[in-house]
């Protein structure tokens, strides 16, 4: 039995295909989206609004990047945690983010272990409707 949706936003293919596959094995029910556009039309369209579990963003996107994506998703979505997952580490991003609400800020590559530990404790916590 799925343990959820997890949706995924990356302009990499290669990185969507892997969270994905260890979100599946998992047990969780990932849906994918290239770009913040893209994760925005996903999560209004059908019950995602309600079942999405978790949000993993990364920031440089094309046409709606991770930034103005997680202004969004914490304005529409508030209660949905946010997990940033970046190829460019920036510090100050990283504090700005986490100061607007994200729950997490991990660099890729991100290990197994470490993000499936990660994504099951924010799961288990659930969605934060205080920040709403």
């Amino acid at each position: 039995m799925a343990k959820g949706k997890i949706l995924i936003v990356d302009d990499e293919q290669d990185v969507r295909d892997i969270f994905s596959d260890r979100l599946e094995k998992g047990g969780y029910n990932p849906i994918v989206a290239e770009n913040g556009e893209e994760a925005i039309a996903l999560l209004r369209s059908g019950d995602n609004m309600i079942n999405v579990g978790l949000i993993m963003c990364d920031i440089r996107m094309p046409k709606v990047n991770g930034i103005e994506c997680i202004a969004f998703l914490k304005q529409e979505a508030p209660g949905i945690p946010v997990v940033v997952v970046t190829g460019y580490p920036d510090p100050d991003m990283a504090r700005d983010l986490i100061a607007r609400g994200i729950k997490e800020y991990l660099v890729k590559p991100v290990d197994n272990e470490t993000m499936m530990k990660m994504v099951n404790r924010i799961v288990a916590e659930g969605k934060d409707f205080s920040l709403a």
